[in-house]
């Protein structure tokens, strides 16, 4: 997959992706919350919140605002 992200906004970050399973490889900004380091994203992970790492935010051609996942914690 190729990816045209703005090196301006758009950055590696830790995350918790709120999901219900993890066969995805892009996930709305509705559902992504960035944390400040990936300690805190390994403390904060439950049943339906996966911690990960992404990159983003970037626009999809349907005009959504997305994160690519890197891999998960």
């Amino acid at each position: 997959m190729k990816l045209y992200l703005d090196p301006a906004q758009s950055k590696e970050v830790p995350a918790l992706i709120r999901s219900p399973n993890k066969t995805r490889k892009r996930y709305p900004e509705s559902l992504v919350e960035p944390v400040a380091n990936e300690a805190e994203a390994l403390a904060r992970a439950e049943e339906n919140l996966h911690p990960a790492i992404v990159i983003g935010p970037s626009r999809s051609s349907e005009g959504v605002r997305v994160f690519y996942l890197v891999r998960w914690l």
